[in-house]
């Protein structure tokens, strides 16, 4: 009996990974380090992400830290708040995972072709960052779903 209810609840736990849809990446994510929250937003069907706060640690005389890493002089006077950092990123059904984009890291100026998805459950988010389409070339964090207040 303890067998039958294992299995039935696992079930119901393979059930839920597998009814992911595309909108599930959508929302408040803090980045790796809890130091930025970013908005995951779909527009037709495109996903696209923006730092919308950063924790006050990280201001330098009460102003948000600059795009000072851009490899072009002109830009590197924005604010990463309010940055775009995440785009192009579409779903995709067969392999349950969002694919195409591209995401921008400030801390380095690069940019890298990415793709995201989730393991478990939809509140821990998975991106891996990788050059010259080489999948395996790369490096992954884990975003975590959060609220903006």
């Amino acid at each position: 009996m303890k067998k039958i209810l294992f299995l039935l609840l696992f079930g119901l736990g393979l059930n839920t990974v597998s009814a992911q849809k595309a909108s599930d990446i959508t929302g408040i994510w803090w980045n790796d380090e809890k130091t930025s929250k970013i908005e995951v937003v779909e527009e037709n069907g495109v996903f696209t992400g923006t730092i919308v706060y950063m924790i006050p640690e990280k201001y330098d005389n009460g102003q948000p830290p600059k795009d000072d890493e851009n490899p072009d002089p002109a830009l590197r006077n924005r604010s990463i708040v309010g940055l775009q950092i995440l785009n192009s990123l579409t779903y995709d059904t067969s392999d349950k995972e969002w694919q195409g984009g591209r995401i921008y890291d400030p801390k380095s100026g690069k940019t890298y072709d990415c793709y995201a998805w989730f393991k478990n459950d939809s509140n821990t988010l998975y991106l891996k960052g990788y050059v010259v389409g080489i999948r395996w070339l790369g490096k992954s964090t884990e975003w975590t779903r959060t609220k903006l207040n």
